[in-house]
């Protein structure tokens, strides 16, 4: 067996380790002052599933269930989080919690009432976006008009393109399982169905000076 140089080691390293393998856009400290807001936000023990919440606290009200729903919270987080940014996302009272995320997904394809709101290409353009400091969501619809969608908000950090390519960036998400931080790809696998037709929007956030 041949064993590779220390020199040709190095140069594997540093090859891998090249900042054109990874997103173009480094973490700024705007990006970092978003994610300073989203992690405050407790999302791993709030907007739990299985039961009514608060779509603001995540709390649950008490309020008893009384159909047999799974009552996911994803896209009640997702408003949630933006409002906390200073951002407008298609939220209660203007639509109900029910098929929110599918509504959304629709909303946001609406250049009028989605204003501010940009599309983006692809998941690098998302992380590019969320790493300069920008809300980026990433949402699909259920092609199911009965059965919810699914919205995530897209955390800064440093990937590679080929990852990104492969499992997308990272989330940040309630829904029948809450992360604090997971990939695309994971965050999204009870819509395998829905995986291929996710879309990436962002806003710049107003976030308030202390």
């Amino acid at each position: 067996m041949k064993i590779a140089s220390p020199a040709a080691c190095l140069g594997a390293l540093l090859l891998f380790l090249s900042p054109a393998s990874w997103s173009a856009v480094p973490v700024s400290p705007e990006g970092d002052a978003v994610m300073e807001v989203l992690e405050s936000m407790g999302v791993d023990r709030l907007w739990i599933a299985g039961a009514i919440v608060d779509w603001r606290t995540g709390e649950p009200t008490g309020k008893p269930i009384t159909d047999k729903g799974r009552h996911t919270h994803c896209s009640q987080f997702a408003a949630a989080a933006c409002e906390r940014l200073g951002v407008y996302i298609l939220r209660p009272p203007e639509h109900s919690a029910v098929q929110l995320a599918n509504a959304q997904f629709d909303w946001l394809q609406d250049r009028e009432s989605a204003a501010g709101w940009v599309p983006l290409a692809n998941g690098v353009a998302a992380q590019d976006s969320a790493n300069s400091g920008r809300v980026v969501v990433a949402v699909c619809k259920n092609p199911d008009p009965k059965k919810s969608g699914h919205i995530a908000v897209v955390r800064a950090g440093q990937k590679s393109e080929e990852l990104i390519a492969e499992e997308g960036p990272d989330v940040i998400q309630a829904g029948g399982n809450n992360f604090v931080r997971t990939s695309l790809r994971r965050g999204f696998a009870n819509h395998p169905e829905s995986y291929e037709e996710i879309r990436f929007f962002a806003h710049p956030p107003e976030l308030k000076k202390p």
